[in-house]
């Protein structure tokens, strides 16, 4: 009874132990495709670690914006590796903290089973009215939507099909409801623990777009704050990198 009652006492003493006595908050800015697997992340990092991860998604051009117009956001984690680069050129980003956490891929993805064959020919064999693309500009996912048009030489044949989302995550929107009977997304999205989660879909071959590569970068704002360096130490550990395989991102 003695020893069971001391191993109690002992396990009470221990336990506050397992997490930082001074657990912190981490402001995230997050590009959209990569939102579903941050949000497994988060929740994992805050029950390994005690520190807190708020995140919010969007377009990497609009971030690079916000950022530059005083947005609190201290970690960025972006779909492409110039924004994190230029805010480091900037001043915005503590120099050498940038690497990249996923190198993203491409795919032209229906909700509807059997639609999109696996060489891509819809493209051109048409039957479709809309083709959602995310905004070239802002949004690295779109800017390889563009690219793979222009390498089949299929830019002005459907440009006037065109949809564009402002993100990849409003372009993922337009065809999983049905405003647009395909468009090219993130892999990310219609993929999870190493499955196509539904639909038809075209993996675009890497050689018709430049690689996606995703930098993570600490910014300035982000620079006395321990959870915001924990969170990119374990962004490059095992279980999330694990984790982030499973929606379908190189390393």
């Amino acid at each position: 009874m003695l020893l069971r009652l001391l191993a109690a006492v002992l396990a009470a003493i221990c336990l506050p132990l397992s997490v930082p006595v001074h657990a912190a908050e981490v402001q995230v800015a997050v590009a959209s495709n990569f939102l579903a697997p941050m949000q497994r992340i988060a929740a994992a990092f805050e029950r390994d670690t005690g520190h807190r991860a708020r995140l919010a998604s969007g377009a990497t051009g609009k971030f690079y914006a916000q950022i530059r117009n005083g947005a609190p956001f201290e970690v960025l984690l972006a779909a492409d590796e110039t924004t994190p680069a230029r805010l480091e050129a900037e001043g915005r980003a503590v120099a050498g903290t940038r690497f990249t956490y996923a190198i993203g891929r491409l795919v032209l993805w229906s909700p509807r089973a059997e639609y999109v064959d696996a060489e891509g020919a819809i493209l051109r064999r048409g039957g479709f009215a809309h083709l959602a693309v995310a905004n070239p500009r802002t949004a690295p996912y779109g800017a390889a939507a563009a690219q793979v048009l222009a390498a089949l030489g299929l830019g002005d044949a459907l440009a006037a099909r065109l949809v564009t989302g402002e993100n990849i995550g409003q372009t993922y929107q337009f065809v999983a409801s049905g405003n647009a009977e395909l468009g090219f997304v993130a892999l990310s999205q219609v993929m999870a623990d190493g499955k196509l989660a539904g639909g038809s879909a075209w993996p675009v071959p890497d050689e018709l777009y430049l690689p996606i590569r995703q930098d993570a970068v600490l910014l300035e704002r982000g620079a006395d704050n321990p959870a915001a360096a924990a969170l990119l130490d374990y962004l490059r550990g095992d279980a999330a990198r694990a984790l982030i395989g499973g929606y379908g991102y190189r390393f």
